[in-house]
């Protein structure tokens, strides 16, 4: 079940990178979704850490929400360093803060740092533990739990709805 579960979704992953319409493409997804299958449906990566739920459909759909959830927030982001450039005048106060994040998984943690880099004017540069370091080109909180709630929090709930 878990191979048809990774060949279906790698096959779609491969359309939706490749689409051109034509058989060769069509043909070379079939190949590499079955191999992804055959090598990632026995190893422990392939199994969700988080109690076996891979094929939750729940997952499925919070991790369909937080796209545009995402995207939002990078368009926001974009347009705020867009306004910084244009405008020098306007005051910036980069630094480095420590925000605290309580998802519990390496790959939540993972999707949540990567998402902050993903979101211009923020920079994960390191995990350690509960707490992430991250560089803010414009510092906004005084403290860890201020700074927890502007950067983390809005991508946060959704993550651990996916993973955890």
């Amino acid at each position: 079940m878990k191979r048809i579960a990774i060949f279906i979704f790698a096959f779609l992953l491969w359309q939706l990178l490749v689409w051109s319409g034509d058989i060769q493409n069509t043909a070379a997804g079939i190949l590499v979704a079955l191999i992804t299958a055959l090598i990632f449906a026995g190893s422990d990566g392939a199994q969700d850490r988080a109690g076996g739920k891979l094929l939750d459909i729940k997952r499925w759909l919070w991790a369909l929400y937080y796209i545009p959830v995402l995207v939002y927030h990078i368009i926001l982001a974009n347009f705020d360093v867009m306004y910084r450039v244009l405008h020098p005048d306007l005051p910036i106060n980069p630094g480095i803060v420590k925000v605290r994040t309580r998802l519990k998984s390496k790959s939540a943690r993972a999707v949540l740092c990567n998402s902050i880099t993903l979101t211009p004017g923020t920079l994960s540069i390191d995990i350690a533990g509960e707490f992430i370091y991250v560089h803010w080109i414009n510092v906004k909180g005084r403290n860890i739990e201020e700074s927890t709630r502007i950067i983390v929090e809005k991508f946060e709930n959704i993550i651990a709805r996916i993973f955890e």
